[in-house]
């Protein structure tokens, strides 16, 4: 999957339409191949990215879970950190 789509479900708080935008536009990309649709076909793109938009807020609404919410900025930290650790390994 695209490494630019991140986890939306059981955050506190919740997903914003933005960021459900910004994955449903990354989603269109990597399956289309294409940053930017010529002007052919970018119509069908922007289309994509609102139906993707759209189900996936749907998606989001519905699920359950039993687990406690998680904290967006304790796991930014998280993953900074991975990012820290997996950039040092590697020889400049």
């Amino acid at each position: 999957m695209c490494r630019n789509i991140h986890p939306l479900h059981n955050f506190e708080p919740v997903a914003t339409d933005d960021e459900v935008h910004a994955a449903a536009l990354q989603f269109v990309r990597k399956v289309s191949g294409s940053t930017k649709p010529s002007k052919a076909n970018a119509e069908a793109f922007d289309r994509a990215v609102e139906e993707i938009a759209h189900i996936t807020r749907h998606l989001l609404d519905d699920l359950v879970t039993s687990a406690p919410p998680k904290n967006r900025e304790v796991e930014a930290a998280k993953a900074r950190a991975r990012a820290a650790r997996r950039y040092e390994q590697i020889p400049a």
